[in-house]
């Protein structure tokens, strides 16, 4: 199958990454996906969650999409006076992808809040989040390192994401919208940098999928989010 951009079927869109994007943030990053851009910045602050355990930090993010990252203007989650389910359910995969990146107790009982702001939407916009939002988390835990606050990072993993799906029966990497839109099948994956599922996202949009097919699009994940996290090491120079 031609795919309208002439990628290969298990190749990544062009990925572009820069670094201290924004000034005042502990970790800064704007990833490039192709034609989605996203913002993450990590912030650090001195306590934690009620909930959390003595003696251990907190990973969390936040998610939003301005008004004209996609082809239509969207309403600002404040004018519903609510997150979005879709926010909110995103927000809370960040969330958990980028906690299995850390030791918590290295970290200390201080939080790290990583703003993920979609300024343009063309499909995975969740894994680019979780992408960028690693380089931002190590950032902010090699400046903590810098600064005297840690003796090391509590970074203990690295963490990427990438979709997946089938169009017209066959697997494809990293769907822009045109392709995410008209997908009988698709499928978010994280993973560390062990080759480890921290999380599966699939959906039977058109169709049922089978455990052959599920794994097919797995190994085809495995294999974007191991570029991906030669990518991020580059940029952190490790």
């Amino acid at each position: 199958m031609t795919r309208a951009d002439g990628r290969k079927y298990n190749e990544l869109r062009p990925v572009e990454i820069t670094t201290g994007f924004i000034k005042f943030a502990e970790g800064s990053v704007l990833i490039r996906c192709g034609d989605t851009v996203v913002l993450c910045n990590a912030s650090v602050e001195e306590r934690v969650p009620p909930h959390v355990a003595p003696g251990c930090g907190w990973v969390t993010a936040e998610y939003s999409m301005l008004p004209r990252a996609n082809r239509q203007r969207s309403r600002r989650d404040i004018d519903k006076l609510k997150l979005s389910g879709r926010s909110a359910e995103i927000q809370r995969l960040i969330g958990r992808s980028l906690r299995a990146a850390v030791d918590r107790r290295l970290l200390g009982e201080r939080t790290i809040t990583v703003d993920c702001d979609v300024l343009q939407g063309d499909g995975g916009t969740r894994t680019a989040s979780v992408t960028g939002g690693f380089i931002a988390l190590a950032l902010a835990c090699r400046k903590l390192v810098e600064e005297g606050v840690l003796s090391r990072t509590p970074v203990k993993h690295f963490v990427a994401g990438i979709s997946a799906g089938i169009i017209d029966d066959a697997p494809m990497l990293d769907l822009p919208y045109s392709e995410d839109s008209r997908a009988m099948v698709d499928l978010n994956c994280v993973m560390d940098d062990q080759g480890r599922l921290i999380e599966i996202q699939g959906t039977g949009e058109e169709r049922p999928f089978t455990l052959d097919e599920q794994r097919q699009l797995v190994e085809l994940c495995e294999k974007g989010i191991r570029r991906l996290q030669a990518v991020q090491k580059e940029i952190l120079g490790v």
